[in-house]
């Protein structure tokens, strides 16, 4: 007796190729990561107030470490939220 089996749906990659990021801090090395520069730090964090990952970001993993650290200080005195809604 014969058992169906269902085929799986190919799954289709874009046709655009993905850019590699880069860590826009080490490729400016006069750029600083501070807490008072809420600017960029808002740019590293999403619209409900979590810090986007590097893989998103393209931060390599010394200066990822750096921003969120940044974020925190920045959330504790208050300059950022912690949620937004």
């Amino acid at each position: 007796m014969r058992v169906k089996v269902k085929k799986e749906a190919k799954r289709t990659r874009s046709l655009l190729p993905l850019r590699k990021r880069f860590c826009r801090f080490c490729a400016d090395k006069n750029r600083t990561i501070d807490y008072k520069d809420i600017k960029t730090l808002e740019s590293f964090i999403k619209e409900r107030g979590k810090i986007v990952s590097s893989r998103l970001s393209g931060n390599c993993a010394r200066h990822q470490r750096k921003i969120a650290e940044m974020v925190k200080k920045a959330r504790f005195l208050s300059l950022l939220p912690y949620v937004r809604y």
